[in-house]
């Protein structure tokens, strides 16, 4: 029952760890690496963004609807193309450039200065014209007579004296707005020139720097690895342990079991051979007195004063000894076979087997120590072979002229940056005071309008005269006076902004937007010698600057735009077996062993041996469970004394009564002293002889595989060991190896894209073309435009202000006094009468 289940169990438990340790025995082949999780991914800082120059964009503006008026406009008042016969005259040979040639191509801006010259002198001689007719009292006087129409006719003069004062100020305004973004944007805007070339010298100057700092980045990954080896050898011995103790274990118990079949084994076959002896013992001396007590009761119950004893009388011969013991196989032999076992403590034995396993991880510590030491000294060599990649990196040899050409550049420009700027200054002040005295022209327009629409509102007749209205009519005369004096002025500041900005936006420009330029550039014989670009920036024969500034857009090397793969060949310095031979090599020539295991020994082996040899499965355990199946005696002692103590009651004799009592109390006696003990020994042999037989079937090969189980552990825990240190160390190596190839890759893009990138250069022109064009160029082309706009409808607003003067006046078609006029301000003396 209970025992049988407890056996079955433990069966399938060593059942189920022989197989484990079989199949960790026979591992598949090409384990994997465990992956990496985000700790296996280096982050490099980045100490090489204050070398960068920063890119420049166009920014929206709400202005930008009149930029693109005023480029439009530029472009149908220059069409022609770019000069490149003019200006490759003009740089190789600047005396043989002929005057015809310039006009030809600034066709459009001479037809400009001949319309501001023709306006400069125009406005002014009508402005003389006007004083004189003023003087003479023939222009600005009264209206003569008064018609029905005169009201809508000043009503259409205050419309349109209106629009043009609007308009007028609209361009004002924008003349402000956009000047004072070219005086905000010129300042900085010149002073990024020699703060970009700076930038740039020191870009190319902080190349060895920058490939030092790149190179010392190795402590990165050299940090991270030293990390890793501190822990290496531990989490070697970790796993070790780990993927073989359930093999190790399951044998270890398997051995235990074996070791407990012995003791327990010894333990009922000395039950079994000290029972059956006690057992025949017993029957010896029981068998005389069972037989005194069958004569005695069968001549009782033979007895013919025993009433009703015949029934009982065939039960009461019956009382004979059943089972014989002395028949069962001896264990004496088997026992003989055993004596003295176990000689070996199988107890300590396991302990110790079980506590030199679990230091593994110890043992892989010790042995590992040195090689550890090893690799952090070819980690140390490592880092000099890094430095080497600075040491022979050539690009400060190459990058020397174009540093030198950078510092030309830088001071050449500075006299004619100051030059810009002092020319800016006066521009900016000269615009502030002529767009102050637009702004007071129309001051006096909106004052004249005022007064004179208030003056007219209070005449009750039109030959009256009014105050307000002569004022407003004299404000307006301030205004017309004011626009003569100054448009010459105004007009001179439009067209000299004009010559400059215009030219700026439609040669330099727009042949930068579409790169005309640099084709010119690129053109041999274009350029004088002295101006060779691909000379002075070191370039590559081969190379022009429209090559070089897209692959330098593209984020190209500077050894790439010069040519410099000839010479050093970045990637073969960059292939990582270059600085991780020795390192990956010292790794794979590593052995030690880390699996040496006795779980059983000699003495132990003879133990379990001799135990398979004793004969414990040769003893016939069927003999013992036959005679086990009879019964102590044959007829049940309790039974034949319940049948007397019945008889007894029936008796009618006292005398065969009281005996019948007598004998039931003597077979009673007899159960209870006799062979109740035997029975109780018959049970406990029955345990015994039940164990032995289970085991005995199995007993020769249980102990056969356990032997063979616990040599092939021990064979296979230093083979198995070491193929888990192969693999450990393989993982750590290539998860190492990875260190170094990010870095090198890291090294490689930093010195291509960062450190030795000509991006930077790239950048710069076109920071330029967005300082000049974007931010300079098309407010201060915006400022000249808004300007001149103010300018030329200054002509409709002098024509309506003065028409406008004569509506505000009394009309003098009565006799009316005059002598009002004397004590009105702006006394202007006019004519009597107007002839219309």
């Amino acid at each position: 029952g209970a025992p049988g289940s407890l056996l079955a169990t433990a069966g399938a438990m060593r059942a189920a760890g022989l197989l484990l340790a079989w199949a960790l025995l026979h591992p598949a082949a090409g384990q994997q690496c465990q992956p990496s999780g985000p700790g296996g991914v280096l982050r490099f800082t980045d100490r090489h963004a204050e070398i960068r120059v920063p890119a420049l964009h166009r920014v929206p503006s709400s202005l930008d609807p009149l930029y693109g008026l005023v480029r439009r406009c530029l472009d149908l008042i220059q069409q022609n193309p770019l000069p490149t016969e003019l200006l490759r005259t003009a740089l190789n040979d600047p005396g043989s450039v002929r005057t015809s040639q310039v006009v030809q191509y600034e066709l459009g801006y001479v037809v400009c200065a001949a319309v501001a010259l023709l306006f400069t002198v125009a406005v002014p001689v009508a402005g003389m014209c006007f004083c004189y007719c003023r003087s003479r009292r023939r222009c600005g006087g009264r209206l003569r007579a008064h018609r029905r129409s005169l009201g809508c006719r000043r009503r259409c003069l205050l419309a349109c004296l209106s629009f043009t004062s609007l308009v007028i100020l609209v361009s004002v305004t924008c003349a402000f707005v956009t000047s004072q973004r070219v005086k905000g944007q010129m300042e900085p805007g010149l002073g990024a020139v020699p703060s970009t070339l700076r930038t740039l010298r020191q870009h190319l100057a902080h190349v060895p720097q920058g490939v030092q700092m790149v190179v010392d980045k190795f402590e990165v990954p050299r940090k991270q690895i030293i990390s890793d080896l501190a822990g290496l050898s531990r989490s070697v011995g970790l796993s070790i342990h780990a993927q073989l103790k359930a093999m190790t274990y399951a044998a270890l118990a398997d051995l235990q079991d074996r070791a407990g079949d012995l003791q327990t084994s010894l333990h009922h076959l000395q039950i079994v051979h000290r029972t059956t002896r006690a057992l025949a013992a017993a029957r010896a001396e029981l068998e005389p007195a069972l037989r005194e007590r069958r004569r005695r009761v069968v001549a009782l119950l033979d007895d013919p004063r025993c009433t009703s004893c015949a029934s009982v009388l065939g039960r009461a011969q019956g009382l004979e000894l059943g089972a014989d013991y002395g028949k069962v196989p001896s264990v004496e032999k088997v026992l003989k076979a055993l004596a003295g076992l176990p000689r070996s403590d199988f107890a300590e034995m396991i302990r110790q087997g079980n506590g030199t396993f679990n230091s593994i991880p110890e043992l892989a510590v010790e042995r590992m120590a040195q090689v550890i030491q090893d690799l952090r000294g070819d980690l140390a060599r490592t880092a000099e072979k890094v430095q080497s990649i600075a040491d022979g990196f050539p690009l400060p040899d190459y990058t020397r002229p174009a540093s030198e050409a950078l510092g030309k550049a830088e001071q050449r420009s500075q006299p004619y940056l100051r030059e810009a700027q002092r020319f800016e200054r006066y521009r900016w002040i000269a615009g502030t005071v002529l767009c102050s005295i637009i702004l007071l022209i129309l001051l006096c327009n909106v004052t004249g309008m005022a007064l004179g629409a208030y003056g007219l509102s209070k005449r009750e007749d039109p030959s009256d005269y009014e105050c307000r209205g002569e004022a407003g009519a004299k404000f307006l005369l301030v205004g017309v006076g004011l626009a003569f004096l100054f448009s010459w002025l105004l007009i001179l500041l439009v067209f000299a902004t004009f010559l400059v900005g215009g030219n700026i936006q439609t040669l330099v420009c727009r042949n930068w937007v579409n790169q005309e330029i640099y084709k010119f550039i690129d053109t041999p014989g274009n350029l004088p010698p002295s101006m060779n670009l691909t000379r002075q920036l070191n370039l590559r024969r081969d190379s022009n600057l429209s090559s070089t500034y897209r692959e330098c857009k593209s984020g190209a090397g500077l050894w790439e735009v010069l040519q410099l793969d000839s010479s050093y060949d970045l990637d073969e310095h960059l292939k990582t077996p270059k600085y991780t031979a020795d390192f990956q090599k010292r790794l794979g020539d590593f052995t030690a062993n880390l699996g040496e295991v006795r779980l059983l020994r000699s003495e132990g082996r003879q133990d379990l041996e001799t135990f398979a040899r004793s004969g414990v499965d040769e003893v016939d355990y069927g003999r013992f469970q036959e005679e086990m199946k009879n019964p102590v005696v044959q007829t049940s002692l309790p039974g034949l004394a319940r049948n007397l103590e019945g008889l007894q009651k029936m008796q009618r004799n006292g005398t065969v009564a009281g005996r019948l009592a007598a004998e039931a109390r003597a077979l009673w006696h007899m159960q209870n002293s006799t062979v109740q003990s035997q029975e109780a020994l018959v049970a406990k042999l029955g345990e015994s002889v039940q164990f032995l037989a289970r085991l005995a079937p199995h007993l020769k090969e249980r102990v056969k595989r356990t032997l063979a189980t616990t040599a092939s552990v021990e064979a296979q825990l230093p083979v198995q060991a070491q193929q888990i240190l192969r693999q450990e160390l393989g993982c750590f190596a290539r998860k190492e190896l990875r260190y170094f190839a990010q870095y090198l890759n890291w090294v490689g893009q930093t010195l291509r894209e960062d450190v030795a990138s000509c991006q930077p250069l790239a950048t710069a022109l076109d920071n330029g073309r967005v300082i000049l064009c974007d931010r300079i160029a098309d407010p201060w082309n915006a400022f000249w435009f808004s300007l001149g706009c103010c300018t030329f409808f200054l002509i409709p607003n002098i024509i309506f202000a003065v028409r406008l003067t004569k509506h505000f006046r009394p009309i003098r078609n009565r006799l009316i006094s005059t002598g009002s006029e004397e004590t009105c301000p702006f006394h202007i003396p006019r004519v009597t009468a107007l002839k219309l």
